[in-house]
């Protein structure tokens, strides 16, 4: 009947409507999945070279403390730091 055919169509493009919809909103999720990927690639990428920099920096200030340790006066002296003020382990260590 005519009744029943017009049913069908806003059946079908009620339908359509919401498909399209859902399409869409499928697309943007995917869309913002993307950009936030895209965002932490950058961040671990940022990340990683902050880590190469600080690892190279270790690496630095460890040579500086050990070439340190071989001429500081205070690691070669003889006195007893715990039986002394504070003030004089430094100046007695120190070349006169």
């Amino acid at each position: 009947s005519p009744e029943d055919d017009d049913r069908k169509v806003r059946r079908r493009e009620k339908n359509r409507v919401a498909a399209q919809r859902s399409r869409k909103k499928q697309t943007q999720k995917a869309d913002k999945l993307h950009e936030e990927y895209e965002g932490l690639e950058q961040e671990n990428t940022s990340l990683r070279r902050e880590i190469g920099k600080l690892t190279e920096e270790l690496k630095h200030l460890s040579e500086v403390l050990k070439d340190h340790e071989k001429i500081c006066p205070l690691l070669h002296c003889s006195v007893n730091f715990m039986t002394v003020s504070r003030a004089d382990p430094l100046t007695s260590c120190l070349p006169r």
